[in-house]
């Protein structure tokens, strides 16, 4: 078996745990923040579990870089995925774990979602605000100039940032908090554009269905193909000729030579 199908064997296979590994990694991260009365040993574990998971982070970016046909290109497209394993190593940047919990939900949702751009975008903006909220208030709960205390002002001002509204009620003040609000702005813009620029063409869409009159059908065709033979036939019994010859549909016009188009003429 070649390399390169072997890469995507253990993909396939390691796509779901993965995925699961992902979500708890996101619970544990988020069950301190959200629960600063939690108890120590409940603390313990959450950080315990998070080191764990992301352990097996690395071990997958490894196997994936063992398997790959060409590893230098393997490490020139997933410089990112490099970035936000080793940076986490340093404290104030470990909310960057959750980059890489982000980026493995990104692959598999990705796959799940193949065709469905707009629930694929949907997907990825609720959970980006989601996220965002959270590593935010991770960052500024403690610092004495933060206004983000809890975590629906998190949320709040996540929302706010993603839609480059910018009430300024609510903002980061320490610096690893405005890093994350560097973050979502940059990955925000692309997504809120697609999503404002797709409920746009949706609305202009139904405006101009709803304007468009509606197109002749085969039986109304018919029906007036009926009243012009009648028609025919009343105006030659006034005249005393014979009897007109019934309209009928004219034939599918034929190309001529030369690229013009011409119409048989119809017998009298």
């Amino acid at each position: 078996m070649s390399d390169d199908a072997r890469l995507v064997r253990w993909e396939d296979r390691t796509a779901a745990a993965l995925t699961a590994l992902a979500l708890l990694f996101i619970v544990v991260y988020a069950a301190p923040i959200l629960r600063p009365d939690l108890p120590a040993g409940w603390r313990v574990a959450c950080e315990a579990a998070n080191l764990v998971i992301w352990g097996l982070f690395w071990l997958d970016y490894l196997v994936r870089f063992v398997l790959s046909p060409d590893r230098r290109r393997f490490i020139r497209t997933h410089l990112f995925d490099l970035a936000v394993l080793v940076l986490p190593v340093l404290r104030p940047l470990r909310m960057l774990r959750l980059v890489t919990a982000l980026l493995v939900l990104n692959r598999r949702t990705e796959r799940w979602t193949r065709g469905r751009l707009a629930l694929y975008v949907g997907a990825s903006t609720v959970l980006l605000v989601l996220v965002s909220g959270l590593a935010v208030l991770d960052a500024e709960r403690g610092s004495p100039d933060s206004n983000i205390g809890s975590y629906p002002q998190a949320l709040w001002w996540a929302v706010v940032t993603i839609t480059t509204v910018g009430y300024g009620d609510h903002y980061p003040a320490t610096g690893v908090g405005r890093l994350v609000a560097l973050g979502l702005m940059i990955g925000g813009i692309g997504l809120i554009g697609f999503v404002t620029g797709s409920l746009a063409s949706w609305i202009v869409e139904r405006i101009s269905e709803a304007d468009r009159p509606g197109e002749a059908t085969k039986d109304d065709i018919a029906k007036v193909l009926a009243e012009l033979s009648a028609l025919r036939a009343e105006v030659a019994a006034l005249r005393g000729e014979a009897d007109p010859a019934p309209v009928t549909r004219p034939p599918p016009a034929r190309p001529a030579a030369g690229g013009e188009r011409f119409v048989d003429a119809a017998e009298g």
